[in-house]
């Protein structure tokens, strides 16, 4: 789950209309929900961290603070439920890149980092409140061919891609159109902690990865020189309950 930065309000009032804000989301965390970490071109939506249906958190639909972008997937999944911030790891606020595990299969799990941390559970609340430890679905057309639609399946295809530009680059380390084209591939296709872990040994190439992705840099969540997780999170935006990992 990529870390981002926010930043403060462009505005110094509440939004009348929270959809209003959706200009400035994107504009500084890129068209990517900020849980299951997909490009999605349209239908993103203005997410409410406290959600803006139950009655004790009415009064932060136009908060600033309260809002990140989501897919209809991960904001259905979790819909009204109440967060508890002490509770989970969030990208605004936590280091979550170090939190969790990307693994060949699909999955996403709490990472040996949130274990050690004795934030495992914390980690499992994060998954579950977005749906992403949601098995793969398995969806075939009429050829019998495999059809990615659900999370996972996107998942498992992002891999396959980012590992082939992997092995392109091992090939040819010092081709700059090859750097570029496959930066700009993994900016086209989201899931940025896939490209991450499959480029963990490419310090040049997680450099390139962190800046294509609005907001993740001024997250204060990587190392400049190295790109290694820099843990607790210095959660920027002085938030509740934030630099948890």
């Amino acid at each position: 789950m990529r870390p981002v930065f926010r930043g403060n309000s462009p505005q110094p009032a509440d939004f009348h209309n929270y959809e209003d804000a959706k200009l400035f989301l994107v504009s500084r965390l890129g068209h990517y929900c900020s849980y299951c970490e997909r490009y999605i071109a349209t239908q993103l939506a203005v997410e409410h961290i406290q959600p803006k249906g139950l009655p004790a958190y009415a009064h932060l639909e136009g908060s600033w603070n309260n809002y990140l972008l989501a897919c209809v997937n991960c904001n259905s999944t979790k819909k009204d439920k109440d967060v508890v911030f002490s509770d989970v790891l969030l990208p605004d606020r936590d280091n979550t890149f170090i939190a969790f595990e990307y693994t060949l299969d699909g999955r996403v799990t709490p990472s040996a980092a949130a274990r050690k941390a004795g934030l495992e559970m914390f980690a499992h609340h994060t998954l579950s409140l977005t749906g992403l430890d949601k098995s793969v679905s398995k969806i075939f057309d009429e050829n019998g061919k495999a059809v990615a639609l659900d999370r996972v399946a996107q998942r498992l295809e992002v891999w396959s891609e980012a590992q082939d530009a992997k092995n392109d680059l091992d090939s040819d380390p010092s081709n700059l159109l090859a750097q570029d084209v496959t930066t700009k591939l993994a900016a086209a296709r989201g899931f940025f902690s896939i490209w991450m872990t499959v480029f963990h040994d490419n310090p040049n190439m997680r450099n390139r990865l962190i800046d294509a992705f609005e907001g993740t840099r001024a997250s204060g969540c990587f190392d400049p020189v190295t790109t290694l997780p820099i843990s607790p999170a210095s959660n920027p935006d002085k938030l509740p309950h934030g630099g948890k990992i």
